[in-house]
């Protein structure tokens, strides 16, 4: 009985649609939000580590700008993981950290705003996150915004 599920179920997964298939964030669209956030903080004349990861927490693109160390590039890769394990902001972890008492110590919690998720371009469905470092967590997500909205992709589900 167990085999026959089975099979029912890689059928149905089979003949499901492709657009039904899990999405991801791929190489084109990590270097444009990459491209896009170093964009908008030389705009600003700022420097930031980015670090652009699929929705497992894998890094697909990365900079670290002149003048940030590698600390502050791991602080990036931090907030970009932490948003592909929970699914929302880091600012929204900061915020939820002060009415849940042990959530910032939970596993993969960054709670300083500059990792943002990112949705395909229609707001469906989650496909990775963004992670950015090195200037005031405010100007850190503006650019991870920035880099979002320059790759054609989405900070929220719509």
């Amino acid at each position: 009985m167990r085999a026959r599920r089975l099979a029912l179920l890689f059928a149905a997964l089979a003949a499901a649609p492709a657009s039904a298939q899990p999405v991801t964030l791929d190489a084109r669209a990590a270097e444009a939000i990459v491209r896009g956030c170093a964009a908008h903080a030389v705009a600003k004349k700022q420097g930031h580590a980015i670090v652009a990861v699929d929705s497992g927490g894998h890094v697909v693109a990365a900079l670290r700008m002149d003048g940030n160390g590698s600390g502050i590039f791991d602080f990036a890769l931090a907030k970009a993981r932490a948003v592909a394990a929970w699914g929302f902001s880091t600012a929204a972890m900061a915020d939820a950290a002060k009415g849940t008492p042990g959530f910032a110590n939970a596993p993969h919690v960054v709670t300083v705003a500059g990792g943002v998720p990112v949705y395909a371009a229609d707001g469906k469905q989650r496909i990775g996150a963004v992670g950015v470092s090195g200037e005031a967590p405010a100007d850190d997500a503006a650019c991870a915004e920035a880099g979002i909205r320059a790759a054609g992709l989405r900070s929220a589900r719509s």
